[in-house]
């Protein structure tokens, strides 16, 4: 399965007391990711999609340090829900692997306040880019 990958930089900003990016920051290098994959591989403005986040694990591996300057997010998609898109994730810096991470996103209708279906074409889409 083809993984699409993104770049992050390590800001200081990231950095906590303990010399390493602090541990809710990853759920923004993922978040980022997720919006990188909407805009490059579904051509989607994920600001005008409606998506929730169903779950959100994260097991850290290995501390992300200012010095890395940058990670790399791998993200899967190992299968399309009725309503629910899960993605896998990989956060590597040069040294190896940092992180692996799972969510579940699922198209929401905000007025009609309920999940709705994943169009057939974001389907097909995240099938051709993952090779299945």
């Amino acid at each position: 399965m083809d993984a699409f990958v993104t770049s992050i930089d390590v800001r200081f900003r990231d950095i906590d007391a303990m010399g390493h990016v602090n541990n809710a920051v990853y759920a923004t290098y993922l978040e980022q990711a997720r919006t990188d994959y909407f805009r490059r591989v579904l051509e989607e403005d994920i600001a005008k999609t409606s998506t929730v986040i169903a779950t959100l694990s994260i097991d850290y591996r290995d501390p992300i340090l200012l010095e890395d300057e940058s990670a790399t997010v791998e993200v899967t998609v190992p299968d399309v829900g009725t309503s629910s898109i899960p993605m896998e994730y990989t956060v590597r810096t040069d040294r190896g692997v940092a992180a692996e991470a799972e969510s579940v996103q699922v198209l929401y209708d905000t007025e009609a306040e309920t999940s709705v279906p994943i169009p057939d074409d974001w389907r097909s889409t995240i099938r051709e880019y993952h090779d299945e």
